[in-house]
């Protein structure tokens, strides 16, 4: 008995193909699996992950702006290409472009009511990732926010750099105790958080907004959702530009096509974006 997969031209590769291909990443799949269960070769399911990702880098770039958000909250999540930082030394294929692999670091901005995600930046954890994703935000917003970020201080120049004086910023300061007698079933929980400093920063924070509850509950939907960024398994990413076209593609899909549970819309139509509901057809489509 032999077996065969399908390799189509994407020129010809049928709608109904491409929206199952999208919907199974978009649901945490990764591209091998997603691959068998379509049908097509893992060639195709690249190719589509690049061109649907780069028409959704677009679409965002395009229509999200003039926000009126309130409250914005900001963190940022860590994943790696390619190897770890610490292993890539070890690493002895030439053809492997070391300053594109290693940890990266995706940097968020949510609105805290409409859920809506503002603004990303994919790079290192340094100062002018923090500036980069602190100029995009501004950029797309109309009034003047409450932002709270974590303890990180390279928010602090970043911050004030791109908004000035026209911004009410407070950090959320956590603090975490160690876990004495760690066994094999805690060794991979986080510490355990023992409190946390709420600190006016800039402007007039209202104390009681001061969270990074939404963004951090953002961070665990992108877990879950992108198969990439899935702790403790060989499914990351191999090249920086598919690992930032998979996350273009979660974002439109989040803010556009998903419904939130409490908002029952989507975050985009919360926003007051749009009015109607998009599918995911609609983002296949907008690589067309």
């Amino acid at each position: 008995m032999s077996f065969t997969i399908n390799t189509y031209n994407m020129n010809k590769l049928p709608i109904a193909k491409k929206v199952q291909i999208i919907n199974m990443l978009v649901e945490g799949m990764s591209l091998r699996g997603t691959a068998r269960v379509a049908d097509v070769s893992i060639t195709t399911v690249c190719k589509l992950l690049v061109d649907v990702g780069k028409a959704c880098q677009n679409f965002h770039d395009e229509n999200v702006h003039g926000l009126t958000s309130q409250k914005i909250q900001c963190d940022e999540i860590w994943s790696f290409v390619y190897a770890k930082q610490k292993n890539l030394e070890g690493i002895v294929n030439t053809s492997i472009e070391k300053d594109k692999a290693g940890d990266v670091w995706t940097w968020v901005g949510i609105d805290a009511d409409t859920k809506i995600v503002v603004s990303w930046f994919v790079g290192s954890r340094e100062a002018s990732s923090a500036y980069a994703l602190m100029i995009d935000l501004k950029s797309r917003l109309r009034n003047r926010v409450q932002l709270t970020t974590d303890g990180y201080k390279p928010y602090l120049e970043a911050v004030s750099d791109s908004f000035g004086s026209k911004i009410d910023y407070a950090m959320l300061i956590k603090m975490y105790g160690t876990n004495e007698g760690v066994t094999t079933e805690k060794k991979y929980s986080p510490a355990q958080c023992t409190g946390a400093e709420k600190k006016r920063i800039q402007g007039n924070p209202k104390a009681e907004f001061v969270s990074t509850s939404y963004i951090e509950r953002q961070n665990l939907t992108m877990r879950m959702h992108m198969r990439r960024f899935t702790r403790l398994t060989n499914a990351f990413s191999k090249k920086i530009e598919n690992h930032c076209y998979a996350i273009a593609i979660h974002y439109v899909y989040y803010n556009w096509v998903k419904i939130h549970t409490t908002l029952r819309v989507t975050p985009a139509m919360e926003a007051g974006l749009t009015k109607n509901l998009m599918s995911i057809e609609d983002m296949v489509r907008l690589a067309d």
